[in-house]
């Protein structure tokens, strides 16, 4: 895969936690910042695939034992 360079602006005590932090992961910032990019593309990924299977499921007529008819009312649930 062709890397390609970019400029990022971050605030300097940012910067300075981002590289100590690099460091610790014995990883550059700029492998740091690759790491941290894939890792949320990866989770907006699987929340858009969990997303569309959760629409695609409620889209579906489910039949929840009732055949279509309610024979309760609001106020028979909530008896007291």
């Amino acid at each position: 895969m062709e890397n390609r360079n970019v400029t990022l602006s971050l605030p300097k005590a940012l910067l300075r936690k981002a590289k100590l932090m690099a460091l610790t992961r014995e990883t550059s910032l700029s492998g740091l910042m690759a790491q941290l990019l894939a890792e949320a593309v990866a989770n907006d990924d699987e929340y858009a695939q969990a997303s569309r299977l959760h629409r695609a499921w409620l889209e579906r007529d489910i039949d929840l034992g009732t055949h279509g008819d309610i024979g309760w009312t609001r106020d028979e649930l909530h008896e007291r």
